[in-house]
């Protein structure tokens, strides 16, 4: 029986521990549930936390990444997807990646202005920027907040080129911005949905968009002019390895004119994380899920060497992408969206700046 079976496990957060964060010599441990234990494990409410960066734009040169500038407004994210590349961020933080990660929330709450200014940096030379690399822009805080909008605003002032990954339908509120955008053809659009089973959607991706309501999310920006993709991610064999297939038949359907995908890696401390949620989430099926994961990366739940580590090896690794390619060819045809532009860019250097 697939069902949850502990009376301990947290609806609503997909993390069920704090795990001990590597950069800490102490760390608290849970001896007895009751007392002063539970004020380090309850399930408490999210937290805001801001921070003032003197720069917003980062830059990676990892070789697995076509984009090689990022903007995060967040760390952290209280959608709580328990598979999340992006919880070991949390812990140069001084957080756990566990727990933490969803309910402690870090924002820049002046990206537009550090956006600006960079964009005016005479030696800055435009290259597409992800809206996020890390955390998703459109997590249920920007709703309150709007710091991906503002940032949205900046792109479409200066011309610049953006690409955004989100699961969230909110990222309609700001439909008429990206349409602006689209018709200058600096503009691409990843919707991420990795199953159509909503028990499963609900376990593992505790506090997001329904895939069905991802779906009508590409079609509406289908329909205004935005190019969109779907993102199969991560894929994890024994989970919804299976799903590909009808994930992008349906999202063509929708309107997507592209599809891509990475393999599950559970790097750093989302392994102990993962493996705490699969063996109360699906307690049958938790030692196929796991021995699949670690078939794909040489015998382990992780594997960091680039080229490897988001595509996987093996025989499992290979028939997963050959499932891919063949839906891929089949369904979204030549499988790829227009390069975006970065010749419209235009800086304001010299000229008097609207937020300063």
């Amino acid at each position: 029986m697939d069902s949850v079976q502990n009376e301990a496990y947290f609806k609503g957060r997909g993390a069920q521990i704090n795990t001990h964060n590597k950069f800490f010599k102490n760390k608290y441990v849970c001896e007895h549930i009751e007392g002063l234990d539970e004020a380090f494990l309850e399930n408490s409410d999210t937290q805001v936390i801001e921070t003032h960066p003197k720069h917003i734009i980062s830059k990676t040169d990892s070789p697995d990444l076509r984009h090689l500038q990022s903007i995060n407004p967040y760390q952290g994210c209280e959608h709580g997807c328990i598979y999340c590349y992006a919880r070991n961020a949390h812990e140069y933080w001084g957080y756990s990646a566990g727990l933490d990660f969803e309910r402690k929330i870090i924002i820049k709450r002046d990206c537009a202005e550090l956006l600006e200014r960079e964009f005016n940096n005479k030696h800055y030379e435009p290259l597409t920027i992800m809206l996020s690399g890390n955390t998703d822009c459109y997590q249920p805080l920007e709703r309150k907040l709007g710091l991906t909008q503002s940032l949205l605003k900046v792109f479409l002032k200066y011309r610049h080129p953006v690409s955004i990954i989100s699961k969230n339908s909110l990222i309609l509120r700001d439909i008429d911005i990206l349409k602006q955008l689209a018709k200058l053809q600096l503009i691409h659009v990843a919707i991420t949905i990795n199953s159509l089973n909503e028990d499963l959607r609900q376990k593992m991706e505790p506090r997001t968009v329904t895939a069905m309501g991802r779906m009508r999310v590409i079609e509406r920006l289908s329909e205004a002019g935005i190019p969109v993709m779907l993102m199969c991610a991560p894929i994890i064999p024994g989970l919804n390895s299976d799903e590909m297939p009808s994930l992008i038949e349906k999202a063509a359907e929708h309107g997507a004119q592209a599809a891509s995908f990475t393999l599950v890696r559970l790097n750093g401390a989302i392994g102990e994380i993962f493996k705490d949620w699969i063996y109360k989430a699906y307690p049958d099926r938790a030692e196929k899920v796991l021995h699949g994961i670690a078939s794909c990366h040489g015998g382990k739940l992780n594997d960091s060497l680039f080229g490897r580590r988001i595509k996987g090896e093996g025989k499992l690794a290979e028939s997963i992408h050959q499932l891919f390619k063949l839906a891929a060819t089949r369904f979204m045809g030549d499988n790829r969206l227009k390069e975006l532009r970065t010749d419209l860019f235009t800086p304001l250097r010299g000229k008097q700046l609207d937020l300063f």
